[in-house]
């Protein structure tokens, strides 16, 4: 399978490119960038062709799929070069800095059959796989998810200080971090969810998007508290963490990056070790996400979810007391 990447710079690369590179039957075959510098250096890494042009890319090289990154609000533009040429792709979330972009892109993927996915990695996570073992999603009567990462000296630090100007990116942690949360809800609660509360800051840092976020989710009487925030003085994928869910009669916390406890309807406790976040879970979706675009499968979550993600992510702002779209 002959593979390509537009919008090489963004900081999740690492988190895609290992796999790609690994797998015998995939062939990187080009990068792009609005940035000929990092497009140029990556390019002569990987020994493959390089464009400071996406277009100019997809045409050169016939990518059988595509892996799309870059500034969040490029990636309309970028779906609709891969819609155009009929190419399948998975873009990383949140494809669009407001709602009406993504759903806009939704709407006509889902009309053309177009195969566009998304990474909502937690949807093939170990702990998703830990609570559905022991309990039904419909047994779950509230989740509290705190998930506080690195500082944002991280985005400048990487190249990506887009991320901290609202009109490039959307928004601070809502929208980069809360949003993996919030589709999480809607796979476990079902449709409807609701926000129905939601309070937003930029005290830590000062900077034009907000550092920290938390966002209560209803469905009927369940509940779902989101905490995210870019606060902990840490390297990449470095959380202060705890989540913890209730169940009819299991408790579960997670305490770290492989910790997680069971406590079973007899208050006995069972300690596991499996991966709580999402960055151990980007190569699962690399080889899922070929799989299927080869095979003719749906992908596990697509621009429809992003979409339905979107619509929450944009309401938490509005209820935040910020204008996002």
């Amino acid at each position: 399978m002959r593979v390509a990447v537009i919008g090489a710079s963004h900081w999740h690369l690492d988190l895609y490119l290992p796999t790609l590179l690994e797998l015998p039957d995939v062939a990187v075959v080009g990068v792009s960038d609005v940035d000929a510098r990092v497009a140029g250096e990556l390019g002569e890494r990987l020994g493959c062709a390089w464009s400071d042009s996406h277009e100019r890319l997809l045409d050169t090289t016939s990518p059988d799929f595509v892996l799309a990154l870059g500034e969040h609000a490029e990636m309309p533009r970028e779906a609709g070069l891969l819609l155009d040429r009929r190419i399948p792709f998975a873009m990383e979330k949140p494809c669009g800095t407001d709602a009406g972009q993504v759903r806009a892109l939704a709407d006509r993927a889902a009309a053309e059959g177009a195969f566009a996915a998304v990474p909502f990695v937690w949807r093939q996570s170990e702990l998703l796989t830990v609570m559905r073992e022991r309990f039904a999603d419909a047994d779950i009567a509230h989740l509290s998810f705190r998930w506080i990462a690195g500082t944002p000296a991280r985005y400048t630090d990487s190249g990506c200080g887009w991320m901290l100007d609202p009109a490039r990116s959307g928004g601070g942690c809502t929208i980069n971090l809360s949003v993996h949360m919030i589709d999480l809800a809607r796979v476990l609660f079902g449709d409807p969810v609701e926000v129905a509360a939601a309070v937003m800051a930029n005290t830590a840092h000062g900077l034009d998007v907000e550092d920290y976020s938390l966002v209560t989710l209803r469905s009927g009487g369940r509940t779902f508290h989101v905490e995210t925030g870019y606060l902990l003085p840490a390297r990449h994928s470095t959380f202060d963490m705890r989540f913890s869910v209730k169940a009819r009669s299991h408790y579960l916390i997670a305490t770290g990056l492989r910790d997680v406890e069971v406590v079973g309807p007899d208050g006995a406790v069972e300690h596991l070790r499996v991966h709580t976040t999402n960055v151990p879970h980007y190569p699962v979706f690399v080889r899922d996400v070929l799989r299927r675009a080869r095979a003719g499968e749906p992908p596990i979550a697509s621009l429809t979810d992003m979409a339905a993600a979107m619509d929450l992510v944009q309401e938490a702002y509005r209820m935040g007391g910020i204008n996002r779209g």
